[in-house]
């Protein structure tokens, strides 16, 4: 996308005579002449402009690391929609590129924060507080962050405030409005595509039940927790240490479970894959034991063999330790100490394990794809809905091996021209952006004709496509599973629900004119079980022991499916969390834009008006006290230039501050003080206080702003804040 964009409004940026250069993230971490570019950024670029930057959240990865070490003393902008994904640390780590994990970095006034981390400790606090208001009396826990809550901590922060130029999909449709320029889709209320989990799975799913039992699980998994069956004194473990083993468990639950609801296969891949870890186990601590089992299930290893060859994970060969096993499937395990571990429970816990494992794929040995509930569904949408069938859909699902499987079924029922692609496809991804939204990419349909490129219809992807891209040739979207991160289908449905070109949609009809009846709405599906969905979310809750709260993003209130008839409240809630709230600060930003509108003179006029500007209002009486009395000052703080070290104006910022005369209280949050000073041109002046009173409180503020601000900055002698402008409010 940035190729493109760059090519369109900036030629003659690029080229081997211009300082700009573009790189990918996985470039980082790539080696031959990419170590050498690497170094030569971190040696010779100023600045860096990193895209989808919340990918560098997790600050001990291997990626992070060397961007951090490259990014040292550069001026650097990170882009992002999601800055939040898990937690509000997730902003903490982006903002230590900046701050350089010194803790005290935003020591000085006016935030005197004096550890960054403390900071961020105190607002997850707060959000804890709020979503716990939301939790069950049951005292069940909330699975994620909520978007909508977060967004509120946030906004009142003043690190946030001063860090981060955010900008709502709410705020910029309006702020195009006034520009004439607002072209987004209509979105409409996603529709639910039902499927019966039973039809699909039949006895399975009965069995799956059972196996995630909460108080007799028939899957324990021990050999990812060694440390239950310890030796030793137990107390001498670190408890961090069990505890990560328990999650490491609750995790792979977690993941069969959703591989379970996507598809038949993906759940059947990660069955066998575990299947293959599990006897390999058994293999390094009792290879006889492992032998006699995998002999007596002959029929099943031959099939997972040949599924593994299917899916181009091994090479043919004749023995089980190099044709099936993985060198990863074999690194995840490792030879315990008997002197330290039981390790005699934890191979009969495993047998019993892979007996478990056998009976699910016993059970989906006979499987066929007409079994498949949901599959058949899918091929009935995409063969019967008129906007489906004739115009583009791209079809999300979270696993590679479900996109596989529905690019399979979907070519068997002649759907198509279509593309599948995931992390490991043989196509890349420029290659499959430009098949299937060539218009939104630089090219065109008669480009692609030119080129003897087949234009793409149905586009298949994981999420390696969920972000960052522009697909807006199309207008619909399919979620084929269902994913438990809102944030995640918010990237989905945004790489069609975009801002469009007048000029590209021009194009995109006079070449397609069947297009010009779709364009302008964007259409989603959410592929749900509803006979069968309490099941799901029981399984879930069962698994970590958390109630499943993305019930507002799939338009699920609570365990309610939304259908026509239901309350919307909470797809109102997912329009307003996908749109995002405009913030007070956006607000005033579009009070601002229409005043220019307006009144285009407004600048030249102001150059005009002497500095210290004075006038005076009625106040409103709720807003300051009983009596209403108060004064507006509007400063300009004078700070050190990043480069010079002279403190002046410019390198300063401004700050609003309303002094309440009756309680002698301060505020100076501007969201709060704007609705008590705002004016229309019809607002009468009304000055009333005596000027030497009006005085003596102006000196107050001067007093207070030297001692919170100069005097702590240790401002050099003769610098002092300039009053721009002051209103009495009476």
């Amino acid at each position: 996308m940035w190729e493109v964009k760059l090519r369109q409004y900036l030629p003659d940026v690029r080229g081997h005579f211009s300082n700009l250069v573009i790189y990918n993230h996985t470039d980082l971490t790539r080696g031959g002449d990419y170590l050498e570019a690497m170094q030569e950024i971190a040696d010779k670029v100023d600045a860096i402009i990193i895209d989808e930057a919340h990918h560098f959240r997790n600050i001990s990865s291997e990626r992070a690391r060397r961007l951090y070490s490259i990014t040292e003393n550069k001026q650097l902008f990170l882009l992002t929609a999601t800055p939040v994904n898990n937690s509000l640390y997730d902003l903490m780590h982006l903002i230590e590129y900046f701050s350089r994990r010194k803790p005290d970095y935003f020591r000085a006034p006016p935030l005197a924060i004096h550890t960054l981390r403390g900071h961020f400790r105190q607002m997850e606090d707060a959000l804890a507080g709020h979503m716990q208001a939301l939790n069950g009396a049951d005292g069940s826990e909330i699975n994620e962050v909520d978007n909508v809550m977060a967004e509120r901590v946030l906004s009142s922060d003043t690190l946030f405030q001063s860090l981060v130029v955010q900008r709502s999909r709410a705020y910029v449709k309006r702020s195009l409005q006034h520009e004439g320029q607002a072209l987004f889709p209509t979105r409409e209320d996603p529709r639910v595509a039902d499927y019966s989990l039973q039809k699909t799975y039949g006895r399975l799913l009965g069995k799956i039940e059972a196996a995630f039992d909460k108080e007799r699980p028939l899957l324990n998994l021990s050999i990812y927790n060694p440390l239950a069956f310890y030796r030793r004194d137990k107390s001498d473990l670190d408890p961090f240490d069990t505890g990560r083993q328990s999650q490491v468990v609750a995790l792979i639950r977690t993941l069969l479970l959703k591989r379970f609801e996507s598809s038949i296969k993906a759940f059947e891949a990660s069955c066998e894959d575990m299947a293959l870890r599990l006897l390999w186990f058994i293999q390094l601590h009792n290879p006889q034991t492992a032998t006699r089992w995998e002999n007596q299930h002959r029929a099943l290893m031959n099939r997972i063999t040949a599924h593994h060859e299917q899916r181009d994970m091994v090479h043919q060969d004749d023995t089980f330790d190099e044709d099936v096993v993985t060198e990863e499937q074999k690194g995840s395990a490792v030879r315990l100490d008997e002197r330290e571990y039981d390790v005699t429970r934890i191979v009969l816990d495993t047998i019993l394990d892979l007996d478990q494992l056998s009976d699910f794929l016993s059970e989906l040995a006979d499987f066929e794809p007409t079994h498949d509930d949901k599959m058949q569904r899918l091929i009935a949408l995409l063969q019967t809905d008129s906007t489906l069938r004739d115009h583009k859909v791209l079809i999300f699902t979270e696993f590679k091996d479900t996109a596989r499987y529905i690019a399979e079924q979907l070519r068997r029922a002649e759907i198509g021209p279509l593309m599948q692609i995931d992390s490991q496809s043989k196509d890349s991804v420029s290659t499959a952006i430009r098949a299937f939204s060539p218009y939104y990419n630089g090219g065109s349909s008669v480009e692609l004709a030119a080129d003897n490129v087949p234009e793409i219809r149905v586009l298949i992807a994981t999420d390696i496509l969920a972000e960052g891209l522009n697909l807006q040739d199309a207008t619909c979207v399919i979620n084929y599973d269902l994913h438990w991160n809102p944030v995640r289908l918010m990237q989905r449905i945004g790489r069609v629900d975009r801002r469009l070109d007048p000029l590209v949609e021009a194009r995109l009809i006079n070449d397609n004119p069947a297009e010009a009846a779709i364009r302008g709405t964007v259409k989603v599906w959410n592929f749900l079980p509803p006979a069968d969905l309490n099941r799901v979310l029981s399984l879930y809750e069962r698994v970590t022991h958390k109630t499943l709260r993305i019930s507002k993003t799939f338009g699920i209130e609570g365990r309610k499916l939304l259908t026509p008839d239901d309350d919307y409240e909470a797809l109102r809630d997912f329009n307003q969390t996908y749109e995002g709230i405009t913030t007070p600060a956006e607000e005033m930003y579009l009070i601002y834009q229409e005043l220019l509108a307006a009144y285009p003179d407004l600048f030249a006029q102001a150059d005009g008006l002497p500095l210290r500007l004075f006038s005076g209002k009625a106040a409103y009486p709720d807003e300051l006290s009983a009596e209403a009395r108060g004064v507006f000052f509007c400063y300009r703080l004078p700070a050190p230039d990043v480069t010079t070290a002279e403190w002046t104006t410019e390198s300063g910022f401004t700050r609003w501050l309303l002094y309440n005369c009756v309680t002698g209280e301060l505020e100076d949050d501007a969201a709060r003080i704007h609705p008590i000073i705002a004016c229309t041109p019809e607002t009468p002046r009304r000055v009333v206080s005596a000027l030497p009173a009006l005085s003596d409180i102006r000196k107050r503020i001067d007093v207070h702003l030297h001692d919170v601000y100069l005097k702590k900055m240790q401002a050099p002698a003769g610098v002092k804040p300039i009053l721009l402008a002051w209103l009495e409010l009476s």
